[in-house]
Parts: structure tokens; C-alpha cells; sequence
């Protein structure tokens, strides 16, 4: 058994992936650490963790772990996953990993000198509605692909909230832009060659709040908005010359719509539906990872797909600082 800690207390870890470890076949959640050990014991006590930690050295440097878990804040994410793959600890950090594709690179020389698994801990990619998706796309369903549209929203003002912190890596962009440029690479194999944007901060907390995106992929565009105050919502569409696909609840299946995508013809006169109830698309990204970590032939989100997708959203931000188009 895959032997997790995790690193802090954030909502994300308590809400998603903790409980996706503990119902996990192939791993256990052995530690939390905290700079407050009080907060640390009683994570620990509520998912049935033998360990807590009163900082992130003390759980890094001992033998209880074989890998972590990182959902600190965007800005510290870096330099706690260097610091955990040297200590020999396996990796599954939170997105982004960085605010700037160059600030991965480094991370490569440590993956492999130290021979740890780091990854992104891109869940969608291993919810298979998006492996039928790419599956009906390159298998030629809807035929030549011509466009793919999508949008991720929601509404958060709260000042405190890391979202709205630039010193934290806050901003729209990074939290969720992310996702349709990751699902358009995953199910095309493809790389986008250039982008067009428009970016909009927040007066008061200097993040990004709203962008909409072009980007030329060669043989089709992407196009999407995403904001962080905006009515929730989000979708996705593969759009061919004999039919399209619609993705329902991409990227939150569950939470925004149900786990379903729809292939609809050239005429609109036929569809066939695709359903994946009840599917745990963050248990299946930590069994994937305690597989690959354990030498397994399973595929994960690499640093090197990190680097390609950051170059995405680093050239989407210096697009929208003018008009025209901007190289990846």
C-alpha cells in the first residue's frame, strides 16, 4: 500500500482528495502536517491517520511516508515539491504548479536524480468520459475537428480567499483557465501555436477575473472564457464537419451537471448519450499515482505536460496585454 502525506489542512485535501485516499484500493493516508499540530491531529484523527506533524520538515524527513500530497497555496508550490522530491518522497502537487512555465524546468533535473514521480494533479485526465471523449475524436466520430469551445465560472469576492490574492497565485487563469487548454491537449494530442486574449484584472485584488481566449492549434481553434465572478458554469465542445461533442460538467462532473457527454451528428437528427455514474475522478488520480510511484506502467500528468500547458497560460497573459496574436 502507497503510504500518503499530506501537506496542510486546505479544503481542497479535505474534501477531495482525503477522501479519495482513504477509499483508494492501493494506498493509505499515513501523516498530515500543519504548522499548527492541534489542526494537524484532529485531520489526522478524522481520516484515521496514524501520523501528525506539527511542520512539513518534520513529516518530509521521516520514514512513515512514501509520497505527498501539496495543496498549499499556488505561490508555494515550487519550493515545497522540490524540497519533498529531495527528500525522496514521490510528488502529486496541486494545479498549477507554477505561475511560469521556466519555474518547472528545475524540477525535472530533481524527478530524476532523485528517481521520484512528480505530477500535476490534473484529475480530469483520468475520468474516463474524457478518455471516451478523445477516444470518439481521434477515432474520426465527428470527422474532420474544426473548433473546440468551453468555459469555466464561478463567483468569489471574498478577500480572503487565495483566489482573489495575487501573492498567493491567485487570479482566474490559473485556477481554472487551465482546465480547457489541459482537456483540448488531452484529447487532441495537440499544441496550440498561438493565442489572442483579453484579460481583465480586479481593481482592488489585482488578479485576473475574466479572460476569453483564442487559441490556433493549426487544424482548429480553441476558443474559451473563464472568471472567477461570473454565474457558475461550465461546458465544453468538440465540434467536427460530421457531428460535435458536448461534454457536460467537464470538469466538475457531479458538482456541475452529471457525468454524461453526448455525440450528436452532422444533421442533429441522431445522438448517442454516454453516462459514468457515480464515477471518483480524484480516487482514480491517486490510485493512477500510487501506480505509476510503485513502478507501474500507468500514465500520469508529467512535468514535462506542465511545461506545455504553462506555456499555454503564460502566453494567454502576455496576449492580453496587447492586440493580436501572441506565440506560445
Amino acid at each position: 500500500m502507497f503510504r500518503w502525506g499530506v501537506l496542510s489542512t486546505a479544503k481542497i485535501g479535505r474534501e477531495q482528495l482525503l477522501p479519495a485516499i482513504a477509499d483508494a484500493e492501493n494506498g493509505v493516508l499515513a501523516a498530515i502536517a500543519s504548522r499548527d499540530l492541534g489542526k494537524a491531529r484532529a485531520l489526522a484523527d478524522r481520516f484515521g491517520a496514524p501520523h501528525a506533524f506539527g511542520s512539513y520538515e518534520d513529516m518530509l524527513a521521516s520514514d512513515v511516508i512514501d509520497g505527498v500530497y501539496i495543496p498549499l497555496p499556488t505561490s508555494q508550490h515550487i519550493e515545497w515539491t522540490a524540497r519533498a522530491a529531495e527528500a525522496g518522497k514521490h510528488v502529486l502537487v496541486e494545479k498549477p504548479l507554477a505561475l511560469d512555465a521556466e519555474d518547472i524546468r528545475p524540477l525535472i533535473e530533481i524527478r530524476d536524480r532523485r528517481k521520484v514521480l512528480i505530477s500535476e494533479a490534473f484529475m480530469v485526465v483520468h475520468h474516463p468520459q474524457w478518455h471516451k471523449v478523445r477516444e470518439l475524436v481521434q477515432g474520426g466520430a465527428i470527422g474532420r475537428l474544426r473548433h473546440v469551445q468551453g468555459a469555466f465560472t464561478y463567483y468569489n469576492v471574498d478577500p480572503g480567499n487565495m483566489r482573489n490574492q495575487v501573492a498567493l497565485g491567485g487570479g482566474a487563469l490559473p485556477d481554472i483557465g487551465v482546465y480547457p487548454t489541459v482537456s483540448t491537449r488531452f484529447v487532441t494530442g495537440s499544441e496550440p501555436r498561438r493565442v489572442q486574449a483579453q484579460v481583465e484584472h480586479d481593481k482592488t485584488f489585482g488578479t485576473d477575473i475574466y479572460s476569453t481566449v483564442k487559441a490556433d492549434f493549426g487544424g482548429f481553434d480553441l476558443t474559451f472564457y473563464c472568471s472567477t465572478q461570473m454565474a457558475l458554469r461550465q461546458f465544453m465542445v468538440f465540434h467536427g464537419e460530421e457531428g460535435f461533442i458536448e461534454v457536460h460538467g467537464p470538469f466538475n462532473a457531479g458538482d456541475y451537471e452529471h457525468h454524461r457527454i453526448e455525440l450528436h451528428n452532422r444533421d442533429h437528427t441522431e445522438a448517442t448519450v454516454f453516462r459514468f455514474p457515480g464515477t471518483r475522478q480524484y480516487r482514480l488520480e491517486v490510485e493512477a499515482f500510487a501506480r505509476a510511484a510503485q513502478g507501474g506502467e500507468e500514465r500520469v500528468f508529467t512535468l514535462e505536460d506542465s511545461i506545455l500547458n504553462q506555456k499555454v497560460i503564460d502566453a494567454i497573459f502576455r496576449a492580453g496585454r496587447h492586440d493580436g496574436w501572441e506565440p506560445v
